[in-house]
């Protein structure tokens, strides 16, 4: 189906991202996947090019406009481009809201020109050992002590864990308060107490990094508070559905990447005299797999145009991500299938594919978090 939500600013933009993944980045992921992360120099290069800093005021080195469909394109294109190593995504789509929407006037001119730039690097501590979906089970606190928090506890899987200038970390303020007792609190690279831990060894994106981190005492000032005390879960929940969204984009693409590729594949790779792609079963397959891509393209869309409103729901964003993930799994699973055995080998495209987006149903929600989400807006 025709999209018609780009102009030709878009277009002109995803041009420009286009180029900047061809030069700078895809010649050189197979090495980051080896490595285990991605250069820093790679964030200052994309940020030279306008690829970060998107609702960043221009007086802090950001474009001063807030379009989601920039993020959008950054994201489709990343993804056709299969860097999944770059953590631009968390970035823009992420921590952007909090950077720019919670930060006081004295926190903008300290952290925003770096986070516009790309030499400011930053990434948000929710997930611990023993928490997972449960996030009123976090046990990390933050005790104040004058004009002070004082930081103890972990935190895993943290996306861009290694390479972070800023991590915002969600504490237990209060234990007293329930859900009022959680507050946001920025812990900047070399803060005394504050370590990383394993790179983390994953099945997919071996490129990016997602760490454990450990706070051992950690003093930080109380002007490192992000948003209001005690307004934590609040501050994150009407910051999640830009997430999940982040994630439906990213999804979607990553599908419809992987169709492309398939589709190609099939035209020319042959059995029993004739390209597999003349055979009906394959045939069927792929009209399937382009069905439900093109659906979940045309939601998602649609939720990106309700989010440059403001009128994108809770509901609205956890649909987006649960259905487009466990779609995108599928049309992996398929379209490896169709490779045959060559679709097992990691010198094809497929392969890494299929590992790297199989965690999308997982971060950011699992699927089962996002169904509940759905159910209860029903009033079940």
């Amino acid at each position: 189906m025709k999209r018609e939500l780009f102009d030709a600013d878009h277009d002109l933009f995803r041009e420009s991202v286009a180029e900047f993944l061809k030069r700078d980045v895809v010649p050189f992921h197979d090495q980051w996947e080896k490595d285990g992360i991605v250069p820093r120099e790679v964030w200052v290069k994309a940020g030279e090019v306008g690829l970060l800093g998107h609702g960043v005021p221009e007086e802090y080195g950001g474009t001063g406009l807030y379009d989601y469909r920039y993020n959008q394109i950054v994201n489709e294109e990343i993804c056709r481009a299969h860097a999944s190593g770059l953590g631009i995504t968390l970035q823009n789509d992420v921590m952007a809201p909090y950077m720019v929407g919670l930060t006081s006037d004295e926190q903008r001119k300290r952290w925003l020109p770096g986070f516009a730039s790309g030499e400011l690097i930053t990434a948000i501590a929710m997930t611990e050992p023993g928490t997972g979906s449960d996030l009123q089970g976090i046990k990390t606190s933050a005790v104040r002590d004058g004009d002070e928090f004082v930081i103890s506890g972990s935190k895993t899987f943290i996306t861009n864990g290694i390479n972070a200038d800023l991590v915002i970390v969600v504490c237990q303020t209060d234990p007293e308060a329930g859900a009022q007792g959680f507050s946001l609190v920025a812990v900047e690279r070399g803060a005394a107490g504050f370590e990383r831990g394993r790179n983390l060894d994953k099945i997919g994106m071996k490129a990016q990094d997602t760490a454990e981190l450990f706070f051992d005492n950690v003093r930080v000032p109380v002007a490192n508070l992000i948003g209001t005390e005690g307004q934590g879960f609040i501050h994150l929940l009407q910051n999640l559905p830009q997430e999940r969204l982040s994630i439906a984009t990213c999804a979607v693409a990553s599908a419809d990447y992987m169709l492309q590729h398939t589709i190609e594949y099939c035209r020319e790779r042959t059995a029993f005299g004739r390209s597999i792609g003349r055979f009906q079963n394959t045939r069927f397959v792929l009209a399937e797999l382009a069905t439900e891509v093109d659906m979940g393209r045309t939601y998602v869309d649609r939720a990106v145009e309700l989010l440059n409103k403001g009128e994108l729901t809770v509901e609205d964003a956890a649909m987006a991500k649960w259905w487009t993930t466990e779609m995108c799994n599928r049309v992996m699973d398929r379209c490896l299938q169709l490779h045959g055995g060559y679709g097992y080998m990691m010198e094809y495209p497929v392969a890494r594919a299929w590992q790297d987006t199989r965690v999308q149903t997982i971060y950011g929600g699992t699927t089962e978090i996002m169904k509940e989400i759905v159910g209860r807006g029903l009033g079940l």
